[in-house]
């Protein structure tokens, strides 16, 4: 096997048209000849271009809606030969087979076709079949055939045949088999997962995932750690879909951030008003809604003004300069926002190292694809958390209930608290939350945490009392002792929601009702890990 080998003929069949025009009279500048199918041959003879069927290849014509038109041995004969294999160039001559080196097929949309909502039937109709098996022929003779699945590497292909006078190397074409392969990988992910969830099947006994890199990071969560973006082709609005306006790219910990603080804001719908989420670590340091987006900042900034230095500021509706205006007062690493005006984005073209991204939307915090992470061994996958309550569903379990005032701050608590790292404790007041304690072993820890932020946000800004005096607590699961709750009622908090479901329910309740709170149960849980 010599590392060069010669590009002579093309086999072109492609659904995405992009760009075939311009490959294709480029390789047949070169002479190369060219096959191609349906309507892949339509457009280049437009063009001018001349193309030979493959039904004339095959002596077959394209048959059964067009499901069978390459499955033949003129077809995979020509990718598969071994060009360096006395019997398989005798069987070539044999049986008229000539050689195929590169195929250029990119697949029916079958993941469109899907995001679009089509019937099952049609669904089916989109699943590609003759395309994917001459992928993986073409990708198993890497050694002698280059095999191109994205429009993206027609102008390396171009670039390799220039630089090689019309060849290409075996570092180049083994690059392209391994895209290829993942592609036909991805493409049977999309359409396994699809059928799992047309069946209703919650655990398929074989499950595959799948991406396509979005960007190289610089690193992971540290230096030492490689790491890399990839996009699951699902187009929800958030950070793998947004358009980044300016500043560094982003970093693994910022993408893993911003993806939090935005699918929290997006709990907030924008005609209930403004909202702002800030994240830091994963973890809210403030929330709240207001009249106006600039109200809503300064709400959630004084939450925990110092963890929000450095932090990830997510917004439900666009951005607009009044807040930008304050925003840039302190450091931020990344804006996400459904939009943002131009006067904003001149604010905040002043600052080159911050980034803004914009999504035109907000995720559906309704509608969860799947989970998905790594353990030793193996992959725990379940259904993203959209869990969701209405006042209907509160269940009052102390003699007092709580006030009108109360139950719009439970909510709004409960909401946020589904976004903490479990052992999750929120205060909450007028709207905003104005104490967050996550991620502790102990609940009564994070309660006691929480109220201490409070506390000494409290000092800081000059109050006499911390903002937790009248106000409401969330916790993401029971109380499993009163001790906790205590700890809430001693930090000011006049109500609370819960899951409930302890074994010391009754206990609990019993506390509640000595320290006069008002309380909740929700029935349901949202630990976060």
């Amino acid at each position: 096997m010599t590392d060069l080998s010669p590009v002579r003929r093309a086999l072109l069949s492609v659904s995405d048209k992009t760009g075939l025009i311009d490959l294709a009279r480029a390789l047949s500048a070169r002479g190369v000849e060219l096959l191609s199918t349906g309507g892949s041959a339509a457009s280049l003879r437009q063009a001018g271009l001349t193309v030979i069927d493959v039904a004339d290849v095959t002596g077959y014509p394209e048959m059964m809606d067009g499901r069978v038109k390459t499955l033949h041995p003129a077809v995979h004969g020509g990718l598969l030969a071994l060009r360096d294999n006395d019997e398989h160039l005798a069987a070539m001559e044999t049986h008229g087979i000539g050689g195929i080196d590169l195929l250029v097929v990119n697949l029916y949309p079958f993941e469109a076709t899907v995001a679009k909502g089509a019937d099952y039937d049609t669904c089916i109709e989109n699943i590609d079949i003759g395309g994917p098996a001459m992928i993986r022929a073409a990708a198993k003779n890497h050694a002698f055939v280059n095999v191109v699945v994205d429009t993206e590497d027609y102008a390396a292909l171009l670039a390799e045949l220039e630089a090689n006078d019309g060849a290409t190397g075996y570092a180049f074409r083994q690059t392209l088999a391994q895209t290829a392969y993942a592609r036909t990988a991805a493409y049977d992910a999309a359409v396994s997962t699809w059928m799992a969830s047309a069946l209703n099947e919650a655990a398929p006994r074989r499950r595959a995932v799948a991406g396509t890199l979005a960007q190289t990071l610089r690193y992971g969560e540290n230096p030492h750690q490689a790491a890399a973006f990839y996009t699951d082709g699902s187009n929800r609005p958030g950070v793998a879909t947004a358009q980044q306006h300016q500043g560094k790219e982003l970093s693994y910990n910022n993408i893993n951030d911003t993806d939090a603080a935005f699918e929290l804001v997006a709990e907030f719908a924008p005609d209930g008003g403004p909202a702002c989420a800030i994240i830091k670590h994963a973890n809210p340091c403030g929330v709240a809604r207001g009249a106006t987006l600039l109200e809503a900042y300064r709400a959630a900034y004084d939450c925990d003004r110092t963890s929000a230095f450095g932090g990830i500021v997510a917004l439900n509706q666009p951005l607009d300069a009044a807040t930008a205006e304050e925003i840039v007062q302190i450091f931020t690493e990344v804006v996400i926002a459904p939009g943002a005006d131009a006067a904003a984005r001149e604010i905040f073209a002043k600052k080159k190292n911050l980034r803004l991204l914009t999504t035109d939307g907000l995720p559906d915090p309704l509608i969860g694809s799947l989970t998905v992470r790594q353990v030793s061994g193996g992959l725990l996958v379940q259904d993203k958390d959209n869990g969701y309550i209405t006042l209907d569903d509160l269940k009052v379990v102390t003699k007092r209930a709580p006030t009108e005032a109360e139950l719009a701050d439970l909510l709004f608590a409960w909401k946020v608290a589904k976004h903490v790292k479990s052992n999750a404790i929120v205060y909450v007041r007028n709207g905003a939350t104005v104490g967050v304690g996550a991620g502790q072993m102990s609940r009564v820890d994070s309660t006691r945490i929480a109220a201490r932020k409070a506390q000494d946000m409290a000092e800081a800004m000059g109050l006499p009392a911390p903002l937790t005096i009248g106000s409401v607590v969330a916790s993401d699961a029971f109380f499993p002792f009163s001790d906790g709750l205590l700890t809430a009622a001693e930090a000011g908090a006049t109500a609370v929601i819960q899951p409930g479901g302890s074994m010391r329910d009754d206990e609990v309740i019993a506390a509640a009702d000595e320290a006069g709170l008002a309380m909740v149960f929700t029935g349901m849980r949202h630990f976060r890990h």
